[in-house]
């Protein structure tokens, strides 16, 4: 849904859901001898996304887990906030690492993140 609201898609048909309560109160077509409901796409007014790195511009790179839902989520909002980790020199990210262009990029906010690392303890030698 949001990948379809990030593209522009208003709504978009699919299988999923046919012949169970979501499919109540949604329109349902026949394509090709197979039911699909209507669904509605997502948009935001405002997407706040988190990068690993970025340039002025917004050209940003995910890290890890990020690349999950923050591409899609940068896309389908109306205002994208992207808060990222560094902020580098156009230029200095290699084009072919860019996840999110920054066409898609409001604005670029550098945060102040805590480096959450476990201590580690070691049990002292007994004399």
């Amino acid at each position: 849904k949001m990948r379809a609201g990030g593209a522009g898609i208003p709504a978009f048909y699919t299988a999923t859901g046919v012949g169970t309560p979501v499919a109540e109160g949604k329109e349902t077509r026949n394509i090709n001898g197979r039911d699909y409901l209507l669904e509605p796409s997502i948009t935001g007014d405002f997407a706040i996304v988190k990068a690993w790195k970025a340039d002025r511009y917004g050209n940003c790179i995910y890290r890890h887990t990020a690349m999950n839902f923050n591409p899609m989520a940068a896309t389908a909002g109306k205002i994208t906030v992207l808060e990222v980790e560094e902020i580098v020199e156009p230029g200095e990210l290699e084009p072919s690492q860019i996840h999110t262009p920054g066409i898609y990029i409001d604005r670029v906010i550098k945060g102040e993140f805590e480096k959450r690392i476990e201590k580690v303890t070691t049990k002292q030698e007994s004399q």
